[in-house]
């Protein structure tokens, strides 16, 4: 096969991977939070299934998550779990966040489209209290992954012409605008605090690495060059730091599910990259912006299938 994987085979086989782990086996999620301060894990609900990708809320008070194509608010000390009306959109992935002026919900939903059979996702918003969704993307398959600080734009992560590159589109629409076109797999954009950079993972040198470029797609920048897979970069509020996931094996340009992972902070004044913890985990751990407002926590899910 190709070393450059289609995205939407990667997501078929992890779909089919997961049922294959519920059929055999009893798989547990865990929502976590981590701290910075005294750098310990705190698992703040688990379920005996599969949920994947938490946002934390603008106000600080709950996590926002995924599940069998719907989207679930669970409070942040794990006391309740409610679901989201997302209207028609009720074949969510796990491409979803909240807007930096907090009124809004991207995501990310894989859309009945007759004639097509898998590589449907296109992006909408809504009401951050949920409601009806407004159609974004008009092409397919597109994959939400950030939004710009004035929250009036997304950037995403793209097939076009048998290419997955980084663009961006006004939430109001117009045309889409092309931010990268490497011949690997990028992914992952978002964008900085201050809106000067965006931040993704790339195929570009050959390995998946974490890279930045202007808001513009110039001044490429490779961030990352080690011996892991390096994925979804994922700024703090404050600007200080990024939070990514490192799949300690080499996967090219996959991101599979229930791998030994690490969770590892890149200190931006210092470029210095600290690991803070191991699990099982991949896809679905932290594949979206899940840091808390104070950015002194932030959240991720991790897996066993024990």
């Amino acid at each position: 096969m190709n070393s450059i994987f289609n995205k939407t085979l990667v997501i078929l086989f992890i779909m089919g991977s997961l049922q294959s782990f519920g059929q055999a086996s009893q798989l547990k999620s865990m929502l976590e939070i981590f701290s910075l301060e005294t750098g310990e894990r705190k698992v703040i609900y688990e379920e005996m299934g599969h949920f994947e990708a938490p946002n934390w809320s603008k106000d600080g008070n709950s996590l926002i998550l995924n599940q069998n194509g719907l989207l679930y608010r669970i409070k942040t000390d794990g006391s309740s779990k409610e679901q989201i009306d997302t209207g028609s959109a009720v074949k969510c992935n796990n491409d979803h966040g909240i807007s930096p002026d907090g009124t809004m919900l991207a995501i990310s939903n894989n859309d009945p489209i007759e004639g097509v059979t898998s590589g449907t996702s296109r992006i909408y918003t809504l009401p951050i209290e949920g409601g009806i969704p407004k159609l974004v993307t008009p092409k397919y398959p597109s994959y939400w992954h950030g939004w710009s600080p004035e929250s009036d734009a997304v950037v995403y992560t793209a097939s076009r012409d048998n290419n997955f590159d980084i663009y961006r589109i006004s939430i109001h629409g117009g045309n889409e605008e092309r931010l990268t076109n490497s011949a690997g797999l990028d992914d992952g954009p978002e964008y900085s605090p201050d809106g000067s950079y965006i931040y993704y993972n790339s195929m570009q040198s050959g390995s998946m690495e974490i890279w930045r470029m202007k808001a513009n797609g110039s001044e490429k920048e490779q961030l990352t060059n080690d011996a892991y897979s390096n994925w979804f970069a994922h700024p703090s509020p404050d600007g200080k730091y990024f939070v990514f996931i490192s799949y300690l094996e080499d996967q090219g340009d996959r991101h599979p599910p229930l791998k030994d992972v690490a969770l590892r902070l890149y200190d931006l004044n210092t470029k210095e990259i600290k690991t803070l913890c191991f699990f099982t985990g991949g896809q679905g751990t932290i594949n979206v912006p899940s840091w808390s407002p104070d950015s002194k926590h932030f959240a991720f899910v991790s897996y066993n299938n024990k």
